[in-house]
C-alpha cells in the first residue's frame, strides 16, 4: 500500500508561517526555510518582549514618582517605606499618574505620608 502523505495540510502550514514573515527583507519573506527561522527567532524575542515590557514600565513609574516626590523634600526609598508604614495601598502606577497629571493630589498623599 502507498504511503499516504497529506500534502493539503502541509501547504496550509507552510503557507500560514509566510504570512507570519509578511514585512520582513529578502529572502526571510519567501524561502521556507529562512522564513520558518526567522519567525522562530521573532516569536522568541516576543516572548521576551512582554517580560521586558513590565520591566520597562515599572522603572518608569518608579522614575516618575522619584521626581514627583524630591519636589516635595523626599527621597522615592523614604517615601515609599512611609507609604507602607501609613498604610496607604496605592501602586506604582497609580501613584506614577497622580505625579504626572494630578500633581495636587499626589501632593496631598506626600503630606499625609510626612506625618
Amino acid at each position: 500500500m502507498p504511503r499516504s502523505v497529506n500534502h493539503v495540510a502541509s501547504r496550509a502550514k507552510r503557507k500560514n508561517l509566510i504570512k507570519l514573515a509578511k514585512g520582513y527583507f529578502g529572502r526571510r519573506k519567501n524561502v521556507w526555510t529562512v522564513a520558518k527561522n526567522a519567525i522562530e527567532k521573532g516569536l522568541v524575542y516576543a516572548y521576551s518582549g512582554r517580560k521586558q515590557k513590565k520591566r520597562n514600565f515599572r522603572s518608569l513609574w518608579i522614575t516618575r514618582i522619584n521626581a514627583g516626590v524630591r519636589q516635595h523634600g523626599m527621597s522615592y526609598s523614604q517615601f515609599m517605606g512611609a507609604l507602607h508604614k501609613s498604610g496607604i495601598e496605592l501602586n506604582r502606577k497609580a501613584l506614577a499618574d497622580l505625579a504626572m497629571n494630578h500633581p495636587d493630589a499626589f501632593k496631598a498623599v506626600v503630606e499625609t505620608v510626612k506625618k
